[in-house]
């Protein structure tokens, strides 16, 4: 039987996805051994940092990870980034196979007045710094003013508003962050709007995620009917079926929607952001408007408009993703998940999407290559395998059983670090 070494670069849902589809290439002719690469000292990615946490049923893909993980076939090296600790060239020489499969966490920006200034934040990092990413646990979030606004049409927009104009107490009972909820319950938010540049029918949110809103207890859901009725005349019968499931579920929240609460969450379409003002904070967002410019004061202005992977030396990027044709990026190298086709999809989308290239590497490989072990090149590195993080992940879970939540997250690299049992090459 021949046996290949193949290195994953990241430990996301596209990179488990990856490894999964090459267990499934495996047969009985040739089978892989997988080493993943992580540069936190946590798996897992987005379904760690990026999921709303109060959609827990998301995050159960993390069950399919760990079966994954306990494979004899599978080492993680996470504590170790690529392009410092080891290079791309290293890699290739000592694998038959390397995966990129790192995402995008740069958030993109608007190129408008304004963006800079406190209170105009990125959901690359708000987002992370509410699912209590140790890189961002110290971001400024300035929660003073009553009202926020989010820019974007997608599922993240969707989620950082929703968290915004929640009831902070429906917190309490999930994996967020302790300083967010603190931060939360101290909020003055009431009013949150969703601003979108285009028409109705081009918003990029999926419909489960639209019809969960009016389940919301304490928020207030607005859609003006007449919006959706104007997108529905538009795209007419040769809507697709995403577009219409969507202007179903909208013109769903706009006929029923609720005004008893506090809290308030309201869509906006057709809004350009032109600028953001204030000096040395936040004070309001101008939108360009079919009826003319538009100013909405707030305090809080998040940007959710896509994400850009994150430059590694010695991977080609270009566009805020990697150079790759199908999947093939430069001599042994492959590439999976957004870094490859950009942020779109769902999670479940990187499942066919690395399933699809694992097929094209498993027909270019012929015979592996007798190569070094990588650990002779960590020798003195700090680095977590999966035994560390099975016990970074059983403290978390232990800690959260007297608080009833699923776990409860450490802040910081030295808090995650210490329940690891360290192991030193």
């Amino acid at each position: 039987m021949s046996r290949f070494k193949v290195a994953i670069i990241g430990a996301g849902p596209a990179g488990y996805f990856a490894a999964q589809a090459l267990n499934n290439l495996a047969d009985q002719d040739r089978s892989f051994d997988i080493d993943m690469f992580e540069r936190l000292p946590t798996p897992w990615g987005l379904v760690r940092s990026g999921v709303a946490p109060d959609h827990p049923k998301i995050k159960t893909v993390s069950k399919v990870f760990e079966k994954i993980a306990t494979g004899e076939n599978f080492r993680l090296f996470a504590n170790v980034e690529i392009g410092k600790d080891l290079s791309v060239d290293q890699l290739q020489e000592r694998y038959d196979a390397v995966i990129v499969a790192t995402g995008s966490s740069l958030g993109k920006t608007l190129g408008i007045p304004g963006e800079n200034i406190r209170g105009s934040l990125s959901a690359a990092s708000f987002v992370p710094w509410y699912n209590a990413h140790p890189d961002f646990a110290d971001v400024d979030v300035p929660l003073d003013s009553q009202t926020a606004v989010v820019i974007g049409g997608g599922n993240v927009a969707m989620d950082v508003a929703r968290i915004l104009a929640l009831e902070p107490s429906e917190l309490d009972p999930t994996d967020t962050a302790d300083h967010a909820i603190d931060a939360f319950k101290k909020s003055g938010i009431r009013k949150v709007y969703i601003a979108i540049r285009r028409g109705a029918e081009f918003a990029a949110f999926t419909s489960p995620e639209l019809r969960d809103l009016p389940k919301l207890e304490h928020t207030n859901v607005i859609i003006d009917e007449n919006e959706i009725a104007a997108a529905i005349a538009r795209v007419g019968d040769s809507a697709e079926k995403d577009v219409k499931s969507n202007l179903d579920a909208m013109l769903f929240i706009a006929q029923n929607q609720k005004t008893e609460h506090e809290r308030t969450i309201e869509f906006l379409f057709s809004h350009t952001p032109k600028e953001i003002q204030g000096s040395s904070h936040v004070e309001g967002v101008v939108f360009s408007t079919p009826t003319g410019d538009k100013t909405i004061k707030s305090g809080l202005v998040v940007t959710a408009i896509g994400y850009n992977a994150l430059d590694i030396p010695g991977i080609p990027f270009e566009n805020g993703k990697v150079v790759n044709v199908d999947g093939r990026v430069k001599g042994n190298m492959y590439v999976v998940g957004w870094a490859k086709r950009g942020p779109s999809g769902v999670i479940g989308t990187n499942k066919s999407d690395a399933t699809s290239v694992i097929e094209l590497l498993g027909k270019d490989l012929s015979a592996p290559k007798n190569k070094d072990d990588i650990s002779d090149l960590l020798k003195g590195k700090t680095v977590v395998t999966q035994k560390d993080w099975e016990a970074i992940n059983a403290a978390e879970i232990a800690a959260g059983e007297p608080l009833s939540k699923p776990r409860r997250k450490g802040l910081s690299w030295n808090e995650l670090m210490a329940h690891a049992e360290i192991y030193h090459f």
